[in-house]
């Protein structure tokens, strides 16, 4: 057995698999998809190349309820069969003897990740209108499940989506935060008082945008992935989340400057809007509070990672831990100013 990544122990890890996944081939071997602050993504292969994805949380800094691994299981095992495309659920670990954290395990999903800008110039220009179509298509389908009849109906509360959002965000900076933000503070107060009022309740990923999706060869959406913010409220706030992420602004700093759907062909934001309101039955008229929102919480995201990767709390996550933090906060504030003076 090859040496294995900080995260897994390999043996407790493939004496566990052995046992839920007929036909294993040992030895099996783990390698590190994905890592940084948020939850561990590991490729698990056996000796005849049968791959499988293995979930856990960060081995650093650890917030529970943001790394729960059985509320991820329970998301990805209800909508699994549904219109919204996951990866197939294989088994739950809450032993934390066998990995030193819960873990889940899931199947590989033949396809690609579109990270970044470079990558996102890399796809086939053909191929990017059909990416971006089935983009937002997917988050129609994923807003038009009932949450109680997928069995989510006890996710989280359903109603005050926005405002419980802005007590959430608001608090970690008053408790966390080490400097004065006058016009988060400011903006905080804007959004408070000027609250869409929510259009029913469905299933809100958290983080919808292209790198947080698997895309298949023809361009179509293979999986949805990382659910780890998912809950229920007002879904407008995801399609104001991939409205922001989609790279338009051109004074986008950071990671924001840096999202595939930068490149040419893969449309305008205004474009994505006009598709999701073609297949929605839903008002888009107050999306502009919401793209101002979503600029907001990610300044306190921000935040509160770059106090933490200062402190030093991130452990050996330190490398990439204030990835967030240098999208600019003042940029994400001013952004969502602008947004908010449009309405």
């Amino acid at each position: 057995m090859s040496v294995a990544p900080t995260g897994i122990a390999p043996q407790p890890v493939t004496d566990w698999l052995v046992e839920r996944v007929p036909g294993l081939t040992l030895p099996l071997s783990f390698d590190l998809i994905t890592g940084g602050a948020s939850n561990l993504t590991f490729r698990v292969t056996d000796a005849s190349d049968h791959r499988l994805v293995l979930r856990r949380p960060p081995t650093g800094h650890v917030l529970a309820s943001a790394h729960d691994m059985g509320r991820e299981y329970r998301i990805i095992s209800a909508l699994h069969g549904t219109s919204v495309p996951v990866a197939p659920p294989i088994g739950l670990c809450d032993d934390d003897t066998v990995n030193g954290a819960p873990f889940y395990v899931m199947g590989f999903v033949e396809g690609s990740i579109i990270f970044d800008l470079a990558a996102g110039t890399a796809v086939e220009p053909d191929l990017r209108p059909v990416i971006s179509a089935s983009l937002v298509d997917t988050l129609v389908d994923l807003h038009a499940l009932d949450p109680d009849a997928v069995g989510l109906g006890e996710l989280g509360r359903k109603e005050d989506y926005c405002a419980r959002q802005l007590r959430r965000w608001k608090r970690q900076i008053d408790e966390g935060s080490d400097r004065d933000l006058p016009l988060l503070h400011e903006l905080h107060r804007r959004l408070d008082a000027t609250i869409p009022p929510q259009q029913g309740a469905g299933i809100v990923h958290g983080d919808y945008r292209l790198d947080n999706c698997m895309v298949d060869h023809d361009g179509t959406i293979a999986a949805v992935l990382d659910w780890e913010l998912c809950t229920l409220g007002d879904v407008l706030a995801d399609l104001a989340g991939m409205v922001m992420w989609w790279g338009d602004d051109v004074d986008a700093r950071g990671r924001i400057a840096d999202v595939p759907t930068r490149a040419e062909g893969y449309g305008s934001a205004d474009e994505i809007i006009t598709r999701y309101a073609a297949r929605s039955e839903r008002d888009l008229s107050t999306l502009g509070w919401y793209v101002a929102f979503q600029h907001w919480r990610l300044a306190c995201i921000s935040e509160g990672v770059r106090v933490r990767y200062a402190a030093g709390a991130m452990g050996d996550q330190e490398g990439t831990a204030d990835e967030e933090s240098r999208i600019g906060i003042d940029y994400l504030l001013s952004g969502a100013d602008r947004w908010l003076r449009r309405l």
